[in-house]
């Protein structure tokens, strides 16, 4: 795999994906911190809104692609699929040098990373053997405002070039969250594990049809929010930190699976 330490950020070859879909204002955002880095971008992201199908693949079904404009085209599928489809269809084989999924509206931290679509865009491209970063911006959806979009654009590019520089390993996704303020409001940049957070928060809301038909949405009861626990991405967004938390591709337990190896040493 390449490592940036011998790329030129200019001459990089970088794909653009998202979640949120081809029409959303944060992968534009994506698409101008990809120019901050090189010349050379190429967006492929979903027709439509793709959030929470974490890194499904379509089988079952065919995949549109469309053409948007130069260097610029949206699929009718997941975001895995836009990046398979950037990797060995648009781009036709050649090299890619960093996958950018993003810029989320709203936060990717803690078990949300099992669920996003755009940190699976970015997963997809790290089992490609790209190195790739999954950018999200937190987001009070509450609020009545738009994100603070300028934060990601402020600290995003020289973050990467950064990450960059220092070599990403071929297995490992790096995971960037901007806090939920403006650019001058931000204190710091913290490395993190990942948070956990009240599961109590997910509910199902049964509500009825016009003609009397239950149907149902999975949805989020409004908690007074728990402080998260020091040294993780949800502690540090909310101290208004960009997180940065690296995520690996195995994720096999390793001292569980000692535990069964020695229980199972005697076979059957």
């Amino acid at each position: 795999m390449k490592t940036a330490k011998s790329m030129p950020t200019k001459s990089m070859r970088i794909l653009v994906t998202n979640d949120d879909g081809i029409h959303s204002h944060g992968l534009d955002v994506c698409e101008q911190i990809a120019r901050g880095l090189s010349d050379e971008v190429w967006v492929v992201a979903p027709e439509q809104d793709q959030s929470g199908v974490a890194h499904s693949l379509s089988l079952n079904d065919p995949l549109r692609l469309r053409k948007v404009s130069d260097r610029r085209f949206a699929v009718r599928g997941t975001p895995t699929d836009c990046v398979i489809m950037g990797a060995r269809h648009v781009l036709d084989g050649k090299d890619i040098d960093l996958v950018l999924s993003g810029v989320n509206r709203g936060r990717n931290v803690g078990e949300d990373v099992i669920y996003s679509g755009t940190v699976a865009g970015a997963m997809e491209g790290t089992v490609l053997g790209i190195p790739a970063f999954a950018l999200s911006q937190s987001y009070n959806s509450r609020s009545g405002r738009p994100p603070f979009w300028d934060t990601g654009l402020r600290y995003a590019p020289d973050m990467i070039r950064r990450v960059l520089g220092e070599g990403v390993r071929r297995d490992v996704l790096i995971n960037i969250n901007f806090p939920d303020c403006r650019p001058e409001e931000v204190k710091g940049i913290a490395v993190t594990t990942l948070g956990r957070r009240r599961q109590e928060r997910l509910h199902i809301d049964k509500r009825v049809d016009g003609r009397g038909n239950p149907y149902y949405w999975v949805a989020y009861a409004r908690l007074h929010a728990a402080k998260g626990e020091l040294g993780t991405d949800i502690a540090a967004l909310d101290d208004h930190c960009v997180t940065v938390t690296p995520l690996k591709i195995d994720i096999t337990d390793t001292p569980t699976m000692t535990g069964l190896a020695a229980l199972f040493e005697k076979g059957i």
